[in-house]
């Protein structure tokens, strides 16, 4: 695996959403989905990977450690079993979704679209539910029964 299938991947990727020019999404690393900021990048050292970074938002002020706590639950029960993370851009303070994605002859533009829309689905919980809930509900949420996490 290398550079070339990284490119080959993310034209694939515009070929099917019809984003439009793949050269364009190659030189500046950045879609937008469904209003999430995405950034997709390869490294030498892990060629065989692509990876994806999501921007979920800046955590609601004054819940920002009962944040920390469910990003760190999530990433031990949710996501681990994906290859992602959930962490915090320490730049700005906001909620980051890390996915690392071995690219394998599996991998094609249409799982890489449907893996896109699946984790900004994942987003608009975060942003909906922990983020922008009012303080009732994200009390409700961050309860300590867990019923928040969901795969």
């Amino acid at each position: 695996m290398s550079f070339e299938r990284y490119q080959q991947l993310v034209t694939e990727l515009c070929n099917t959403t019809e984003l439009g020019d793949p050269t364009v999404v190659l030189e500046t690393k950045t879609l937008e989905v469904e209003g999430f900021t995405v950034l997709l990048d390869h490294f030498e050292d892990d060629a065989d990977a692509m990876y994806m970074q999501f921007d979920y938002g800046i955590v609601t002020a004054g819940r920002t450690l009962r944040i920390f706590r469910m990003m760190l639950e999530s990433n031990l029960l949710v996501y681990a079993q994906d290859q992602a993370q959930l962490g915090v851009n320490p730049d700005t303070g906001g909620v980051l979704l890390i996915l690392r994605v071995p690219m394998g002859e599996d991998i094609t533009g249409t799982w890489f679209a449907d893996t896109l829309v699946h984790y900004a689905e994942h987003g608009r919980y975060w942003r909906d539910n922990m983020s922008n809930s009012i303080d009732d509900m994200f009390e409700g949420i961050a309860s300590g029964e867990y019923a928040w996490l969901r795969a």
